[in-house]
């Protein structure tokens, strides 16, 4: 097996990013064009049209947020709409299977967290080195081998 990543390292699925934030800012670009190119429309409809613009915009600002920070305290998993913080003992298992939307977490307490920071939707091959990368960290650091974290 390869080196363990230096830590801290931001795991986040970059195309998939790069692709929504483009097409987040050309719909706001043309629709905002379009809404100030039409001289049929009054300044509520104008403005109607921008605001319109910015909330698709702000919607794929939101899709693109997915990320997995692991860092010396353990894993942070920033999902859509919600962030959570993992201590590396808290982390049972890092699950990415064969037709998986994303890396899912196994957790002591019996649950499973999803993180979307790690997908292979545009990258699949990516999406396996990261899972791979997060499990080896996750293994090194669990409290059953505390020699591999400490110093």
């Amino acid at each position: 097996m390869s080196e363990l990543p230096s830590l801290p390292v931001t795991f986040r699925p970059g195309r998939t990013r790069a692709v929504l934030l483009g097409a987040g800012a050309a719909i706001f670009v043309v629709i905002t064009a379009v809404a100030l190119l039409l001289e049929t429309l009054g300044p509520g409809e104008r403005l109607s049209f921008v605001f319109t613009a910015a909330l698709l915009f702000g919607v794929l600002v939101l899709l693109a947020r997915p990320k997995v920070v692991a860092d010396e305290n353990g894993v942070t998993v920033v999902n859509i709409a919600s962030s959570r913080h993992l201590e590396w003992a808290e982390i049972v298992q890092v699950n990415l299977r064969t037709g998986d939307p994303w890396v899912f977490l196994n957790l002591s307490d019996g649950t499973s967290l999803p993180a979307l920071g790690i997908q292979p939707g545009i990258a699949r091959q990516r999406a396996v080195e990261d899972a791979r990368a997060l499990r080896a960290l996750a293994e090194a650091r669990s409290i059953g081998d505390p020699e591999q974290h400490q110093g």
